[in-house]
Order: C-alpha cells, then sequence, then structure tokens
C-alpha cells in the first residue's frame, strides 16, 4: 500500500490594510489534503467543491512542481481534498494549494527539502509570500523576497483576539483587484503605508491594539479595490461602530476583516443581526482566532480518515 501523506493548512489574511504584499496572517479556518502517489491522476472533492479533477490541479501542479526540481518522474496521484477556505475570497485558498502540495510532496520524497526551502519554493509559485508564508509557519508573518529568497520574521500573537471574516458570496479574482491599482504612487503615500506596516507589526506583537486603526489604513490598495466590493465600506463602519480595533480588506478582497477584543463577546450576535436588518443576506460572519502554528504534515498507512479526525493521534508537524 501506498503511504498517505495527509495535510492540514489554514487560511490566511493578507496584507493587513497597509502592509500590502508583506504582512499576513493565520487563521483557524483549514483545507485538508490526502495525498499519495498512484499509476495515474485520480483527484476527488469531500465537499463537492468544483476543482480540476485532471493535471490542471493546483495541489497536482504544485506536488509535479517539487518532483521536477528534485528530479523525481510522477507517474499519477491521488488528491483527496477537503476546502474550507472558499475560492477568490481573499482567505488565501490559492496559498492553501500550494503549501498544502509542497509539504506533502516533501514527505513523499523523504524530506529533501527544510520549511526554508519549500517557502522559497512557495513564494515563488504563487508571486508573493504574504499568504504563502503564514500558511506555512503560522502566526503573523512580515516577509520580502530578495533575489529569489524569502526574508521573514514570525510573531506569535496572543489569543486575546478574534478575527471576524465577513464573506460575501460573489467572487474577486486576484488578477481583477491588482488591475484597478494604479503602477505609480507618490511619495507622500510610500511614507505613510511603510509607517503604518511598522506600526501594525509592532501593535499586534505587543498587544497595543489602539494603534490598530491608525496602523491598517492605506493609500496603496484598499480606496482601489472597496468600489469592487458592494457593501464593504458598510461593514467597516458597522464594525468599528460595534467595538473593534480595526478593519480591512482581507487579502485581495472581497472578504472584509474586523480585529475584536475576544472581551466584546456580543460582537458576533449584534454583526450577524445588522446585516439581516440591512439586507446583507449575501454575507457570512466567521469567528476565527489566529493560529499561531500553521501548516501540519503527517504520514500515514490508513487512507480514508481526514486529518481532521485524526490530527490529533500524532505531531503536529515536522521540522
Amino acid at each position: 500500500m501506498e503511504p498517505c501523506i495527509k495535510v492540514k493548512i489554514p487560511a490566511t489574511s493578507a496584507n493587513l490594510g497597509s502592509g500590502f504584499d508583506s504582512l499576513g496572517l493565520s487563521l483557524t479556518m483549514y483545507n485538508y489534503l490526502e495525498v499519495s502517489e498512484s499509476d495515474r491522476v485520480v483527484i476527488t472533492s469531500t465537499d463537492e467543491a468544483p476543482i480540476p479533477k485532471d493535471e490542471q490541479n493546483l495541489v497536482y501542479k504544485t506536488v509535479k512542481y517539487l518532483y521536477d526540481v528534485c528530479g523525481k518522474p510522477l507517474p499519477g496521484l491521488a488528491i483527496r481534498q477537503t476546502n474550507n477556505v472558499p475560492f477568490a475570497r481573499g482567505l488565501g485558498s490559492s496559498s492553501a494549494c500550494i503549501v498544502g502540495g509542497l509539504l506533502a510532496a516533501n514527505e513523499l520524497l523523504h524530506a529533501p527539502m527544510s520549511h526554508e526551502e519549500l517557502l522559497n519554493f512557495a513564494s515563488t509559485l504563487e508571486g508573493h509570500p504574504d499568504n504563502v508564508a503564514p500558511a506555512l509557519l503560522g502566526g503573523l508573518v512580515t516577509a520580502v523576497i530578495e533575489g529569489g529568497k524569502v526574508y521573514h520574521v514570525k510573531q506569535t500573537i496572543k489569543d486575546d483576539l478574534m478575527f471576524a471574516a465577513f464573506i460575501p458570496n460573489f467572487e474577486l479574482k486576484t488578477a481583477q483587484a491588482r488591475r484597478v491599482i494604479p503602477q505609480e504612487i507618490a511619495h507622500r503615500d510610500a511614507v505613510y503605508n511603510l509607517s503604518r506596516a511598522a506600526l501594525m507589526s509592532v501593535s499586534l506583537y505587543t498587544g497595543n491594539y489602539g494603534n490598530l486603526r491608525v496602523a491598517c489604513d492605506d493609500r496603496l490598495h484598499q480606496q482601489y479595490r472597496l468600489p469592487l466590493i458592494p457593501g464593504a465600506q458598510d461593514i467597516f463602519r458597522m464594525s468599528y461602530e460595534f467595538g473593534a480595533y480595526a478593519s480591512f480588506v482581507s487579502g485581495a478582497g472581497p472578504t472584509v476583516m474586523s480585529i475584536v477584543d475576544t472581551a466584546e463577546f456580543d460582537f458576533e450576535g449584534r454583526a450577524n443581526e445588522w446585516l439581516h436588518e440591512h439586507g446583507m443576506t449575501g454575507w457570512r460572519l466567521r469567528m476565527l482566532s489566529i493560529d499561531n502554528r500553521g501548516a501540519a504534515v503527517k504520514r500515514t498507512d490508513a487512507p480514508g480518515h481526514t486529518m481532521e479526525e485524526t490530527e490529533n493521534s500524532g505531531p503536529h508537524s515536522r521540522p
């Protein structure tokens, strides 16, 4: 029996307002993969998500990429996906496929690559590190690419925050969201964002949450993307009215993320009531926490059980 590799990959929220393409955090919403070598390509989805079932599948393409890097042929692959992270919503669905595929491939190949090398590969495949880095490493990650190498700092975030993800029932492709961003910016706007991105990272790490509303403001992308997300500005206003520390467009959107103190125990109920009263039934609210551990991988000879069912029976992740 071929060994089955099981991977658990968290959702991510990138940019955090001012940290365009450089800041991202890991959240408690997960995709799961089961991957094993096969003599043909067999791809299934446990939740009937509309994923490619052939060699265009992103998980398959990522596994094949690492096999090619290592010079090993890949006759076929059996992939079983559980897709809890919604597609094209600004929550790192493509990064989850890339990170999960690389971890599965590395395990099938008996771990020839370190986490640092996998992160470099993931950033190359994704094009930027702000989603793949927290998906792999967990926590809050500040990352840049220089010469094909990712330089990063992971910060463990306290568990006294909730992350309210307002997820609409429509998609916003990253390519579309990037097209509306101007190619050139004023020097003052660059300074504006640099200072706030630094403030965001340090404030989350140290617990100075009163800074977050100022820290998440930006002049690089949100003002251009918000018109693509009907209702988002209303959710910003509502979140602040109900006590959120900060609100921002998650990744390229269209999800709006609000950072809320765990002491605001009535935020979820009030927000859901507000959505209903304002006829915004196409939006759903998911209350999430920070995931400080990142993706987990394990090898098993017992396919057919998701990692969610078996993750407590072994080590959380490999070094």
